[in-house]
């Protein structure tokens, strides 16, 4: 049930939006100045606030910046007599959801409360949702490999250098990527990856560049490309190994020119874009079988980060198993089990060849088949080494 507090020094305003509110089917609370309410917000958690604006002790305007400098932020409406419509107004400025005049009319009011409430869920849910990302998206490990790499992205994250990213399958090269994304100063702006090696060779220009109607047998509308929709953001190129010679061609050129132009199309698109690669294939290597171009090569690699196979990192991996434990009882519903000592050496004895990826789907298997406690027979009989 959503909890409203109603400050106003008249008690008959107090009495009607309360009896209005409660019918329903609000949990009310009132209070007869700024300075009660103020306390009362201090102390309890409210989901929106109907203030006035001209009251004894401390008004509304008050109010709303002493709550919005705390870490209490309900939804705010002030309820303003004519003659304060001005600072209602400048209400709205600093935070305030919106405003309601004297008389207050019913239909408005709990139009207003309904859509006020609705944005306090959007954003308490928005804010889980960034939570949740941020964890999933963390770095685990301590080993002096994970921090050198944490070294580099702290570095290298506010430029807009261009960033090489290196290192076997399941390492967490697309993780490396996200960070320098979110670190950087265009992280309020799109972050869209590629995965050159699951699209056809035929399709990743398309892909990559958008097209123009027409431009082949079922291009029915025109399409932006992967390089638009990152506008102003971060394009992040996995698995560019994989690409072909004439998409290499393209992408060379939006680096150089920065502009691109759609496949079927003769014009030119400017992009500001910051883009970030990644490959588990030894570039060097392909340049010589003329698989790669070298000069793609060199405008990608301003910045190389090599990312460290699970077996040069193996002190980390009981802080991965923990987060493991812990991520997929979540994900399950479930208590999170704990594992033995005998356990966890015996994990750091296998060599991963699929890295963490592989490590987590061992460890969810544990979770589903092992004990209460994960133990070293467990992973004798179900991690399958």
């Amino acid at each position: 049930m959503p909890k409203i507090l109603i400050i106003d020094d008249e008690k008959v305003i107090r009495s009607t939006l309360k009896e209005i509110l409660e019918y329903e089917d609000y949990e009310i609370h009132e209070a007869q100045d700024g300075v009660e309410g103020l306390k009362k917000i201090e102390s309890q958690d409210f989901d929106l606030v109907l203030c006035d604006i001209k009251m004894p002790k401390m008004d509304g305007l008050e109010v709303l910046d002493k709550v919005y400098q705390s870490d209490k932020q309900p939804q705010f409406i002030m309820i303003s007599a004519h003659g304060s419509i001005e600072s209602a107004v400048e209400a709205t400025k600093k935070g305030a959801f919106d405003f309601i005049p004297k008389p207050p009319d019913l239909n408005r009011l709990l139009l207003t409360v309904r859509n006020a409430l609705e944005k306090k869920d959007l954003v308490t849910e928005t804010k889980v949702l960034k939570k949740k990302l941020s964890k999933k998206l963390d770095m685990v490990g301590e080993s002096a490999a994970i921090l050198q790499v944490k070294e580099t992205i702290e570095k290298v994250a506010p430029t807009d250098a261009r960033v090489l990213i290196t290192g076997p399958n399941g390492t967490g090269k697309e993780l490396v990527a996200h960070w320098l994304h979110q670190k950087s100063g265009r992280n309020k702006s799109p972050f869209i990856a590629v995965n050159c090696a699951a699209i056809p060779a035929e399709l990743i220009e398309s892909e990559l560049f958008g097209h123009e109607k027409g431009a082949f047998t079922s291009a029915n509308k025109q399409r932006q490309g992967k390089f638009e929709q990152a506008n102003g953001g971060t394009i992040f190129l996995d698995e560019i190994g994989d690409m072909s010679l004439s998409a290499q061609a393209k992408v060379l050129r939006a680096l150089q020119e920065h502009k691109i132009s759609r496949v079927g199309g003769d014009k030119d698109i400017k992009i500001d874009v910051r883009v970030l690669a990644a490959t588990n294939k030894d570039l060097k290597k392909e340049i010589e079988e003329n698989n790669f171009r070298e000069d793609l090569y060199h405008r990608l690699s301003v910045i190389l980060i090599q990312v460290p196979a699970l077996k040069d990192r193996k002190e980390d991996i009981p802080l991965l198993v923990d987060r493991f434990l812990e991520d997929i009882a979540k994900e399950y519903g479930t208590t999170k089990k704990d594992i033995d000592d005998k356990a966890i050496a015996k994990l750091q004895e296998y060599p991963w060849t699929g890295n963490i990826r592989e490590l987590r789907n061992v460890v969810e298997r544990l979770i589903i088949l092992g004990g209460k406690t994960i133990s070293l027979e467990d992973i004798k009989k179900y991690a399958d080494f």
